[in-house]
């Protein structure tokens, strides 16, 4: 709401902002694969997407403004959504360790269709309202400078590495004999489907 009002008197004055927010998505990303604490997996996931968001708007063009604000809702909803089932596990193991968490997808499958809608929806997959911010994003940038391509694509490839580690290690693997998980309620359903269901949605008339 502020740079529209007070536009910099220097274009150039964006490039560091715009150069250190593209360093942080894949340095961001890269602390992602190395996490073994899930809530710090998807804050890292966070800070990562904002930092598109802040170079997008650095750019101060209507179509950055836009992709902007899609991706601003859109991982609002993915990131409330994995916080939302990584809560439902601590309740359930009382511990954010990845490794202690494997092995759910055998208790609780349809836990398990949640994650894997919304790590898609974290990867910005289709049809969902992050894959066209993040193209909207994508291409405003580009459009701004051609090279951003390089850190735009290593950082859209460390991502999706990040996630499928994030939904094979909580999902796959050997469950812990020593856990006594008592069984999903109709509660958690929805409130996951409050998620989920606007993410699919929005794309249809996103206006």
């Amino acid at each position: 709401r502020v740079m529209p009002i007070c536009p910099p008197s220097n274009t150039t004055l964006i490039y560091p902002f715009i150069i250190i927010s593209l360093w942080g998505v894949i340095m961001t990303s890269l602390i992602g694969l190395r996490q073994p604490d899930l809530k710090a997996l998807i804050a890292y996931s966070s800070v990562g997407h904002m930092g598109l968001v802040i170079a997008s708007t650095m750019v101060q063009t209507q179509w950055g403004l836009t992709g902007t604000m899609l991706l601003m809702i859109a991982h609002g909803l993915t990131s409330s959504a994995l916080f939302c089932l990584a809560n439902i596990n601590y309740e359930r193991t009382y511990s954010r360790t990845l490794l202690l968490l494997q092995g759910a997808q055998i208790i609780f499958p349809l836990m398990a269709t949640w994650w894997i809608i919304t790590s898609l929806t974290n990867m910005a997959l289709p049809p969902t309202i992050n894959f066209m911010g993040e193209l909207v994003i994508f291409t405003t940038l580009l459009d701004w400078c051609p090279l951003t391509i390089i850190i735009l694509g290593i950082g859209a490839t460390i991502t999706a590495g990040y996630t499928l580690y994030m939904l094979m290690t909580t999902q796959h693997g050997k469950l812990a004999s020593n856990l006594l998980l008592p069984p999903m309620q109709t509660r958690e359903h929805l409130l996951l489907a409050l998620h989920i269901i606007p993410l699919l949605l929005i794309i249809i008339k996103p206006n």
